[in-house]
């Protein structure tokens, strides 16, 4: 008799493994009671809790050290499950998490898995965290961690159901609430779409990694399934995603047809606004995700067709030890030595023919030096500490000038009665204009990343500023550098901002803006129109 229903038993046993390994890593360690952590239930959900906020970074591909979760798990502790740890006892239960639970010391982790078809166990390897080396403000070295494939599969097997139907069933529910006008709900789910969509990508760029390192590490089943999680993903997405985006955007102008003054919205229908808003941001990201992995999953395969040729190519080289193949075989039999050159032919092939190239004779030809000519040495010899003061006095000042254009607009625009767009600015005084743009990267730069923001809620920037502890960074923040503005306007509070592209089609035009190089352009782009909320005296 045979049993079809076991065909897939060992991928069933790993997913059952991961849960398993996790729970015997933390199991009847007495380090727990150290912190307060007495049963079980309480060491998984404060597992578990570690994971998702190490999941959230891996989706922004944020860096995630262990300054970061130590902060995580002091807030966690001390706020919501009435642990009272003190900040150090609490970068000790990070560590202990990371290294002792989930990367089990650094030790390979595996669950033996059986498979009815080959009737035998197989090892299947579990891991849950990688880590990388990073730089942060440049110089500071920091160990990062993100999720693996174990650990996205734990996570969202807490809440989702199998990888092939996940997009389908979050993209059924979304549309869903989208016609039932449940735009709070539909938001939820067009985040997870995005999501998973984020997560397909990674995962193609893991397999790329692997695939380099060594194609034969890769297995053709799992280059088969992620080609199909792929295509699961392209099929259609891109029209169904762009076709909903349609849908948004014209009840979005219902909205605001109805309302002519958005002043005079309801809290309702304001909030069904901003869901709206939302909902088409993430759709826009959702299809540019979408695009990165079509493009992903031609480079895949041309990379591992690539590779797995070159190591085709590698076999029919044939390869000859000299010791026994030459030196062995001459003591044997001296007289062989008459056909030596037989075997040593190949090395004496002759040089390939020059050709004049034309273009090297219109070059300027360095003159060429021995390497090993002492009086030729070049030494260097400069002030590391002046040329590091030197670097951060010019990034001081390019952020200053980044803050000064930025503080410019917010003026322009509270005094136009909080809403302006770029079409009105373009009849600027070269006075301004040089503050309101200092060079055209910069302008461009500031524009490009309000259009991703698209909206901001400076009261949502102010929590995240609390509740999380920060170094001052050294590039261009927009997030930080807006902050920092609406704290600084005291006689005017701005609660939000929202960014979007004009639809009337019109080009506005800078005339005669400095580049980076100090060369005079036209700068030539699509008009933007900023709107500025005021908190409620």
């Amino acid at each position: 008799m045979e049993y079809d229903f076991l065909k897939q038993f060992s991928k069933r046993m790993k997913i059952v493994g991961m849960f398993s390994t996790l729970i015997k890593n933390s199991w009847q360690k007495t380090t727990w009671k150290q912190f307060g952590f007495e049963t079980m239930d309480e060491q998984v959900n404060m597992i578990y809790a570690v994971l998702l906020f190490i999941m959230e970074y891996s989706l922004r591909e944020q860096p995630c050290t262990i300054d970061d979760i130590s902060v995580f798990v002091d807030d966690v502790c001390n706020r919501y499950l009435k642990k009272s740890l003190s900040y150090e006892k609490s970068r000790e239960l990070a560590e202990f998490i990371i290294n002792i639970v989930l990367c089990d010391e650094g030790h390979a982790m595996y669950f033996d898995c059986f498979e009815f078809e080959k009737r035998e166990y197989k090892k299947k390897n579990i891991s849950y965290l990688s880590n990388e080396v990073v730089y942060l403000d440049g110089d500071i070295k920091r160990t990062s961690y993100k999720l693996t494939d174990n650990g996205y599969n734990l996570v969202l097997s807490t809440l989702e159901v199998e990888n092939n139907m996940k997009l389908t069933i979050h993209e059924m529910i979304f549309k869903m609430h989208l016609e039932r006008a449940t735009y709070d709900q539909a938001l939820d789910e067009v985040k997870n779409i995005f999501n998973m969509l984020r997560i397909q990508l990674q995962k193609i760029q893991e397999a790329m990694d692997k695939i380099r390192r060594n194609a034969l590490n890769y297995s053709i089943e799992d280059y088969e399934q992620i080609l199909n999680e792929n295509m699961t993903a392209i099929s259609d997405t891109k029209h169904k995603f762009m076709e909903y985006r349609r849908v948004v955007r014209n009840r979005v102008k219902e909205l605001e047809d109805e309302n002519i003054n958005i002043k005079a919205l309801s809290d309702e229908d304001m909030e069904k606004l901003h869901n709206l808003q939302d909902i088409e941001r993430y759709l826009s990201r959702s299809i540019d995700e979408h695009q990165k992995i079509l493009n992903k999953h031609f480079d895949l395969k041309d990379l591992y067709s690539h590779e797995l040729e070159q190591m085709s190519k590698m076999t029919l080289i044939k390869r000859f030890s000299i010791r026994n193949d030459l030196y062995d075989k001459i003591i044997e039999h001296p007289g062989s030595l008459v056909n030596i050159n037989q075997f040593l032919n190949p090395l004496f092939r002759n040089n390939p023919e020059k050709v004049y190239n034309l273009n090297k004779c219109i070059q300027y030809q360095k003159p060429l030096r021995e390497k090993n000519d002492d009086e030729e040495e070049e030494k260097l010899d400069f002030d590391a500490m002046d040329y590091e003061e030197q670097k951060e006095r010019k990034l001081r000042e390019k952020l200053k000038k980044y803050q000064s254009s930025m503080e410019f607009l917010v003026e322009m625009t509270m005094e136009n009665d909080g809403e302006i767009d770029l079409a009105s600015m373009s009849s600027l005084s070269e006075e301004q204009k040089k503050v309101f743009i200092p060079n055209a990267e910069m302008f461009k730069e500031i524009m490009v990343e309000f259009i991703k923001a698209g909206s901001i809620d400076i009261d949502e920037l102010r929590k995240e500023r609390r509740n999380i502890v920060a170094e001052e960074s050294c590039s261009f923040q927009l997030n930080e550098m807006i902050l920092k503005i609406a704290d600084e306007r005291k006689d005017s509070q701005i609660k939000r901002i929202t960014v979007r592209r004009c639809d009337d089609g019109q080009t506005v035009c800078f005339n005669d803006v400095y580049n980076e190089f100090g060369d005079r352009r036209n700068i030539y782009c699509s008009n933007v129109q900023f709107r500025f909320e005021k908190e409620m005296e």
